[in-house]
This record gives structure tokens, C-alpha cells and sequence, in this order.
């Protein structure tokens, strides 16, 4: 097939030439006849240069005006030409169509869309955006096209996000006259530095995360109070010589469970604070191989414990943060750790420091975690054996506590864990965070 157009196009080059020697042998038998044969090969020559310029004139108002007039009949390899533009132009007007209805057909989408979406350029002016996105930004139809972003939105952390280029988290902004809309602004890169800016009011998820927060506040508050009279009166009941010794075993179980309950209690207000600070926390240095020689000390203060709880210090740098929220943390990992780990176990807290940061590793020889509950861990009152949990006290906010904890470090948690082998949890701490043990950062 690729050979069938070059033959055509050889043979019209081919007519084309022997036309121009037609038109000089007949030029040179004229000039010849008057004795003048440059001249009639002059004149020949440039009879033909003007019909090739006519041609061409022709051609270009054609192309000027092809759509109020139809194509011009030129001949020879002028027609070839002419068919080769008409072919792109058709081809040319068939794709420019089809784009067209692409593009109305995403912007019909879009703009059934219920959230905002806005087109940046790579300037970070507005290039379009939908319906949903002028009353969450306010943004004023087509008069908005082709302003920055930043010119319109001026709230300075909106600005801090664009120029960051960190966009795998949306950020949270309130808008309106009273601050009481929330919006989550999501902005997506694409093509040559082009970005999408997606808009979702959350206003309603963050009042009923509000709620929650201060519902769990307000109740853990106070519940208190009358747990610590109920607790009073078991401890009273419990060293009364008098006790009939029937009652001694319910009594236990009561004490038990309300010293479940208030440490319930502790976590959610602990759980809690947390969550009302948003921000991370700067803190002061924290002596950290301390903290946890003392935690190793009161793990093999319990009436049960595993055989072995072994610390290895590779470091004496300490730790930038808040010394009681760190220590809650680590707390938890390392009551947890020991809780699940029988007797003959094994625990090993481990301090170290590379050039990623620092970090703290619990590993120990328990039960173990199956695959599908570890992105869950963190959740709250979420057990991956409830039963057990009970019976070891635990009250599953643990390791929420642990996570909201780091977040407000800017650390991260890391969990490996294989069924019947036991488990790793590791705080990784960037190394803005570390306190060299010389004393600078």
C-alpha cells in the first residue's frame, strides 16, 4: 500500500517535467525558426513561470477564502496538491469536531459534579472551573479566567499550600463571613506543570467530628467523678474485716473492672487533648535513653512478665518534642508488648539513629498480628482479639494514642508483624527532631 501513492506521485512529478520539456522544445523550435533561440527559450520560460505563479496565486486564495469557495481545478501536479489539502483539512476539521464534543462532554461531567473543580496553569492562573466551585470560592465567572489562584483565595495558608508543591493531603479552609464553612482543597498535578484543584465541603463531617470530640470529653469528664466514688467505696468494702469471705471474689472482679474503666477514662481524655491541637508541637529535649530504662524497669516490675526485656541503646542523642505526650507513647507500645507476650517471651526495645532520624523499636515474641488487621490497629477501640483484650485490660485506644502522638511529631508509625512469630512497632523521628548528645541538633 505505502508504494501504490509514491508511484502516483513519481508519475505526476514525471508528466510534470515532460510538460516543462514540451514547453521548451517548442520554445526552442520557434527560436530556431526566427533565428532567436535564446529568446524563444526566454519567453517560454517565462510564460511558464507566470502560469506557475498564476497556479500559485490561485492556490493561496484558495486556501485564504476555502470556506466560501469551492477548490480550484489547476491541473497537472497542482490538482495533486490541491486533493492532498483538502484531505488534511477534512481530517484536520473531523479531529477538531471530535475534540469539541470530548471536551463539552467532560465539562457536562464536571459540572454534574458536586464538587468543585478548578483548571490551573502552570502560572497558577484559573484556565476553568465548574459550576460548584464559584459559590465555594467565590469565584466570578468568566471575568476569574486567567487570574491567579493565590490573587483570589488570600488566606495565607492556602497560599503556603500552593507554593509547598506537597499535595498528597488536602488541606482545610474555612470560608464565608463567619468562618463556619469548612472546605477540603485537594490540588492535583498533571501534564506540564498544569494542576485541578478539587473543592468538597466538609462542613457537616467536621461538626460531627466536633460532636464526637466534645461528647467524648464531656463524658470521659464526667463519668470520672462518680467512678472515683464507686472505686472508693469497693476499697472500703474490700478491707472491711467484716466482709462475708463470699463476697471477697465479686468484689475483686468489681475493683477490677472499674480500674479497667477509669483507664478507659484516663485514655479518652488523653485521646482527646490530642485531638484538639492541630498543630505540632515544638517541646523542649527529651532524655529519652532515661525514659526508657525506667519503662524496662517497671515492665519487670509486674507480677508477670517476659522472661527476657532487653534495651539496646545505639544512641545518646535525645529527642525534640513533649516529654509526657512521648513517654504516653511510648508507654503504650511497650505495655502492649508485654501484655501480649507469654511468660517465656521475649521483649526488646532498641534506641537508634541514622540518617533518616532517630527511632524506637518494640519487638516482641507474642501472638502476632494477621496481615488485614494491621492498617487497622490504630483505629479507635479497635482489637484484633477482643476476649483477650479484655482479659489483658486493654482498651483499644492505645495505639491511637500512639499515632496522634507522633503526627503531632511529624514522626511515623511502622508495623511488621507475622502470626505465631510476634510483632515489631517502630517510631521513626525526622531529623529536625533530634538533639545530638553534644547538645545541638
Amino acid at each position: 500500500m505505502p508504494r501504490q501513492p509514491f508511484a502516483l506521485t513519481l508519475r505526476m512529478w514525471g508528466f510534470a517535467a515532460a510538460r516543462l520539456l514540451a514547453a521548451l522544445t517548442v520554445g526552442f523550435v520557434v527560436g530556431l525558426a526566427a533565428d532567436r533561440v535564446f529568446l524563444g527559450l526566454f519567453v517560454t520560460l517565462l510564460l511558464y513561470v507566470g502560469w506557475q505563479l498564476l497556479n500559485l496565486f490561485r492556490l493561496d486564495h484558495w486556501l485564504r477564502h476555502r470556506s466560501l469557495m469551492d477548490p480550484p481545478m489547476l491541473g497537472g501536479i497542482w490538482d495533486d496538491v490541491v486533493t492532498q489539502v483538502v484531505r488534511i483539512h477534512r481530517r484536520k476539521r473531523y479531529h477538531k469536531q471530535r475534540l469539541a464534543t470530548v471536551l463539552r462532554e467532560l465539562r457536562d461531567s464536571t459540572a454534574a459534579l458536586p464538587d468543585g473543580v478548578v483548571v490551573l496553569n502552570a502560572h497558577g492562573e484559573i484556565a476553568w472551573f465548574n459550576r460548584m466551585a464559584a459559590p465555594m470560592l467565590g469565584l466570578r465567572g468568566r471575568r476569574d479566567i486567567g487570574i491567579r489562584i493565590d490573587n483570589l483565595i488570600r488566606q495565607p495558608e492556602f497560599v503556603r499550600y500552593l507554593a509547598a508543591a506537597e499535595f498528597s493531603v488536602p488541606m482545610l479552609l474555612q470560608t464565608g463571613a463567619t468562618q463556619e464553612t469548612w472546605l477540603s482543597l485537594h490540588v492535583l498535578p498533571y501534564g506540564e506543570g498544569q494542576r485541578m484543584l478539587l473543592v468538597r465541603d466538609v462542613t457537616r463531617a467536621i461538626r460531627l467530628e466536633t460532636m464526637r470530640k466534645d461528647f467524648v470529653a464531656n463524658a470521659s469528664h464526667e463519668l470520672r467523678s462518680p467512678l472515683t466514688v464507686i472505686t472508693g467505696y469497693l476499697e472500703t468494702l474490700a478491707t472491711d474485716p467484716g466482709l462475708d469471705p463470699a463476697l471477697a471474689p465479686p468484689l475483686a472482679e468489681m475493683r477490677r473492672q472499674a480500674d479497667r474503666m477509669a483507664a478507659i477514662i484516663g485514655d479518652l481524655l488523653v485521646l482527646s487533648r490530642l485531638e484538639a491541637k492541630d498543630s505540632q508541637v515544638d517541646g523542649e529535649s527529651v532524655d529519652v535513653v532515661a525514659m526508657l530504662a525506667l519503662l524496662r524497669k517497671e515492665v519487670l516490675a509486674r507480677p508477670q512478665h517476659p522472661a527476657q526485656v532487653t534495651l539496646t541503646i545505639d544512641t545518646q542523642d535525645r529527642l525534640m518534642g513533649d516529654e509526657v505526650e512521648i513517654h504516653s507513647a511510648f508507654a503504650n507500645l511497650v505495655d502492649n508488648a508485654a501484655k501480649y507476650t507469654p511468660v517465656e517471651g521475649s521483649v526488646a526495645m532498641r534506641w537508634s539513629r541514622d540518617d533518616d532520624g532517630v527511632h524506637f523499636s518494640v519487638a516482641d515474641t507474642g501472638p502476632g498480628i494477621p496481615a488485614d488487621a494491621i492498617p487497622r490497629l490504630t483505629e479507635r477501640f479497635y482489637r484484633v482479639d477482643a476476649g483477650r483484650s479484655r482479659a489483658t485490660g486493654g482498651s483499644g485506644l492505645g495505639l491511637a494514642i500512639v499515632k496522634h502522638v507522633l503526627q503531632r511529631h511529624g514522626a511515623t508509625l511502622e508495623i511488621a508483624s507475622t502470626e505465631g512469630r510476634g510483632s515489631t512497632f517502630v517510631c521513626h523521628f525526622p531529623p529536625r527532631r533530634v538533639v545530638a548528645a553534644n547538645g545541638h541538633s
